[in-house]
């Protein structure tokens, strides 16, 4: 049995509140920060803070309580007054303004998306509705590329590549982003690691080259500039180019900057397939040289003949962290992934940016080329193609241009029958009349594996999606099933059918331990003092609805969301509330 220690010091308790913090919710943080740290039952240690002369803005009663420490839940009332949580005990005789009867609901803290894609989506519309109806309070950016810094270069490129939403650039860093969010109105929090990619761009630019020590120093600079401004760490995404081209000991240095402001790294590793285990052992390096927490992004081993790896993968993982190494993972609970069509091509087809690839796809003699490394089995690069085996296994489902827009849905070997060609052929030509990544959906994981990594207690998740809603500009593509349903799915498929972990240890993963990896202020426990984002649910009916064939399905089962205290979502519907803020990671010069 592991004694009570002290927190990691990534995680931050705001001093001033201490009058909020006892030896019981001491014990609950410690447990969710340290996976494997034995539970113990403290929750009647904790003194109930009601008093009937105290009025509150809002009480939850008669509900089943799951206060993010993993234990089963318990029945009490939840006190809400202001922005915080008032209390946690038996409120029954105090008055508020608001009174929610959850019996036969559960009652918890707002769940974290780890990796989240609504950096344009939010623009478009701040409600969040795919994720807000899942129980979703904060959304979480940052995999390679981040909405900031921007220098001209950076902002040309982001211009250009707009597809379905549109908007102005009105910020030039990324916590100038944030905060443009929070000022246009949203109803989730928000924040966001750096992208290493954006810093690259910004200062390399799209060339597969080294950085001179000058321009490291500068991309050292802007590092430390965003983790000042309270970023979260550094987040890589090193299959796509310009990412690609980036060697580890430059990541080094990135993570060495954000080491000091006690921020992570996250990464979408050099490989999930063909070279999984090798990419993981350049992750635990980067975590280990530039001392900083690592987390792995969407946690999966992709392609049949990589299946097998996966036992080999979580037994690394866990050995670096007995060697004290803080390495923890996410993941999305589907068998597909998603992403452009282009990773289906070789890296050096993309340098110079998108607008030479599409120059090369148009090049006969260069698509000689293309297509033989395509076709070619091998470890170089991350091929999709061959990781799907076959073109049925590739979803097409996001165009650029409205005269590919009917194409939307079907398979690629569905569409390279339409077209008379081959699919690698049909691959290209797409990509170079569409000038975009094309986004497609490829199968590629095994159901088995899911439930694998679903049973480790420090894998949280995150849905690698935006949030959207079945209406406006959101139905001019399809997204992956899991901007609707990736969280609903782990309470109502993983835990209420198959039981492969327990409600209380799921909500922990969905609130906890990604709030205390990332260090964010008061959040992530339904404890006394913390903020008050706080979601009402039926375990026994929710559920996703989401299809690969109707993605835009909105959940079933989440009652009730408030963050920040603000009700954002009442008897399933959304109230147009938009409570959400900017978070600031734990090294925020304040």
């Amino acid at each position: 049995m592991k004694k009570l220690g002290t927190l990691p010091a990534h995680f931050r308790i705001d001093r001033a509140a201490p009058r909020f913090f006892n030896r019981a919710m001491y014990h609950s943080l410690l447990c969710a920060a340290l996976p494997g740290t034995m539970m113990v039952s403290v929750v009647n240690a904790q003194a109930p803070s009601s008093a009937p002369s105290q009025g509150f803005d809002v009480i939850i009663r008669n509900g089943t309580v799951y206060d993010g420490s993993g234990g089963e839940g318990r029945k009490a009332d939840v006190a809400l007054r202001g922005d915080h949580i008032a209390g946690v005990g038996d409120f029954k005789k105090a008055k508020a303004r608001l009174t929610i009867d959850a019996e036969g609901l559960a009652v918890a803290p707002g769940f974290i998306n780890m990796l989240s894609w609504s950096t344009e989506s939010l623009i478009a519309d701040g409600h969040s509705q795919s994720e807000i109806r899942q129980g979703v309070t904060t959304e979480i950016m940052g995999e390679g590329e981040s909405m900031g810094p921007l220098n001209e270069r950076v902002r040309e490129k982001m211009l250009r590549e707009q597809g379905d939403i549109h908007y102005e650039i009105k910020w030039k860093t990324l916590a100038e982003y944030l905060r443009y969010l929070e000022k246009r109105g949203i109803s989730c929090n928000v924040a966001s690691f750096i992208g290493a990619t954006t810093i690259r761009e910004n200062v390399v630019g799209f060339e597969d080259k080294a950085p001179t020590p000058q321009q490291l120093e500068e991309m050292r600079a802007l590092v430390r500039q965003e983790m000042e401004a309270g970023a979260l760490g550094i987040g890589t995404s090193l299959i796509y180019p310009p990412a690609f081209y980036a060697k580890t000991p430059e990541l080094i240095e990135l993570c060495k900057v954000a080491a000091q402001y006690q921020g992570k790294y996250i990464s979408h590793m050099r490989s999930e397939g063909n070279q999984l285990l090798e990419a993981l052992d350049e992750l635990i390096r980067i975590s280990r040289e530039a001392k900083i927490p690592a987390e792995v992004y969407h946690i999966k081993a992709a392609g049949k003949s990589n299946w097998p790896k996966v036992d080999l993968l979580l037994a690394k993982i866990e050995e670096a962290q007995k060697e004290g190494l803080k390495i923890t993972a996410d993941m999305y609970t589907y068998t597909a992934a998603g992403t452009g069509l282009d990773a289906c091509l070789p890296p050096w087809t993309e340098e110079g940016g998108y607008p030479a690839l599409f120059k090369r796809l148009r090049d006969p003699a260069t698509r000689q080329k293309i297509a033989r490394e395509v076709e070619t089995p091998g470890d170089a690069w991350e091929n999709l193609y061959l990781a799907a085996g076959s073109p049925d296994k590739i979803l097409l489902v996001g165009f650029k241009s409205e005269k590919l827009k009917p194409l939307t849905g079907k398979s690629l070997a569905e569409v390279a029958k339409m077209r008379g060609k081959n699919p690698v052929e049909t691959i290209m030509d797409l990509i170079a009349e569409d000038e975009s990544r094309v986004d497609a959906i490829y199968f590629l994981m095994s159901e088995e594996n899911v439930r694998k990594e679903m049973a480790k207690p420090w894998i949280s998740f995150g849905s690698d999606e935006a949030s959207e809603a079945p209406e406006g500009v959101f139905l001019k593509s399809n997204p992956h099933p899991r901007a609707y349903g990736n969280f609903a799915r782990v309470l109502g498929k993983y835990v209420r059918e198959e039981k492969v972990i327990p409600l209380g240890e799921a909500i922990r993963r969905l609130s906890a331990l990604p709030a205390t990896n990332l260090g964010l202020d008061h959040r992530g426990f339904l404890k006394e003092g913390m903020f008050a984002d706080v979601v009402v649910f039926d375990p026994a009916t929710i559920a996703d609805r989401a299809t690969f064939e109707q993605p835009h399905q909105y959940a079933v089962g989440m009652k009730h969301v408030f963050v920040n205290g603000v009700q954002v979502l009442k008897d399933g519907e959304h109230t147009g509330a938009t409570s959400g803020r900017a978070l600031w990671g734990p090294g925020k010069v304040r």
